[in-house]
C-alpha cells in the first residue's frame, strides 16, 4: 500500500487554502489588506477546542472580529498562563468590551471528567471540571438521566468559568479603570448549531457572585421540574 509523504498529507488543505484566498479576494479585493492593517475585534471567545465548535463560523463574523482562545472544556484556570496572556493581550491591548465563555453540549471533556477513568496527563486538567461537579453536588444529584446530566454539568462548567474570568485581576484592573468590560456565558448545542445564553453577564466587580447564584438557581430549578 502506497503511503503518502508528509507533504503530500496536506496538499489537500493547502489547494483548500488559495481556494478559500482567492475567492475572498474576488469578494472583497481589500479583504487582506484590512487584515494586515488592522484587528481590532470586540469580543474575547474562550471556547473548547472540540473541532465541531468553530468560534467564527458560529456567530457568523469575519477573521478579526473575534479575538479567539480554546482549550479542553472551555476552562479558565488562574495558573494558565496561556489563557491569562490571552485574555491580558484582548483586554488591555485590544481593548474587548465582551469576554464570552462558551462551552458545548456533548463535551468531550466532561464526558472524560464524569467517568473518572484515569488518561494521563489530562486528568490534571479535568480534576478542575470535577472540582465543579463537587461543589455542584446538589443540582446535580437529582438529575437521575446521564445524558441530561452530563448537559447540566457542561452548563454548570461554563458559569464557573464565566466567574473565574471576572475574578482574573486583569478583569477586575479594567474595571478598577472604568474600562467597558461584559463576560458572558454561552453555550453551544451541536445538534442545531444554536448558541444559548446561560443568563450570565457581568461588567462590575459586584455583579459576579450574584449572576453566577442566579445562573446556577435557574438551572436547579428546571431540573427539580423534570
Amino acid at each position: 500500500m502506497k503511503r503518502e509523504s508528509g507533504h503530500q498529507g496536506l496538499d489537500h488543505l493547502l489547494d483548500s487554502n488559495r481556494r478559500w484566498a482567492e475567492g475572498s479576494v474576488r469578494e472583497d479585493p481589500t479583504f487582506f489588506q484590512r487584515l494586515v492593517e488592522q484587528q481590532a475585534p470586540k469580543y474575547l471567545w474562550i471556547g473548547c477546542a472540540d473541532s465541531r465548535v468553530p468560534a467564527n463560523e458560529i456567530v457568523g463574523l469575519l477573521p478579526g472580529e473575534l479575538f479567539v482562545h480554546r482549550n479542553v472544556a472551555n476552562l479558565v484556570v488562574h495558573t494558565d498562563l496561556n489563557c491569562l496572556s490571552v485574555l491580558q493581550y484582548a483586554v488591555e491591548v485590544l481593548r474587548v468590551e465582551h469576554v464570552i465563555v462558551c462551552g458545548h453540549y456533548g463535551c468531550g471533556g466532561i464526558a472524560a471528567a464524569e467517568r473518572a477513568t484515569p488518561l494521563g496527563l489530562i486528568d490534571n486538567w479535568l480534576r478542575h471540571i470535577q472540582d465543579v461537579a463537587e461543589r455542584r453536588r446538589a443540582v446535580l444529584a437529582p438529575e437521575t438521566d446521564r445524558a441530561r446530566r452530563a448537559d447540566r454539568l457542561c452548563e454548570l462548567n461554563v458559569l464557573e468559568q464565566a466567574h473565574n474570568v471576572c475574578r482574573t485581576t486583569i478583569a477586575q484592573d479594567a474595571w478598577s479603570r472604568g474600562q467597558p468590560l461584559c463576560v458572558h456565558a454561552l453555550i453551544y448545542r451541536l445538534s442545531d448549531g444554536l448558541l444559548q445564553d446561560l443568563g450570565f453577564a457581568a461588567s462590575t466587580p459586584a455583579e459576579p457572585a450574584a449572576e453566577l447564584a442566579s445562573a446556577i438557581e435557574r438551572i436547579e430549578a428546571r431540573v427539580k421540574r423534570r
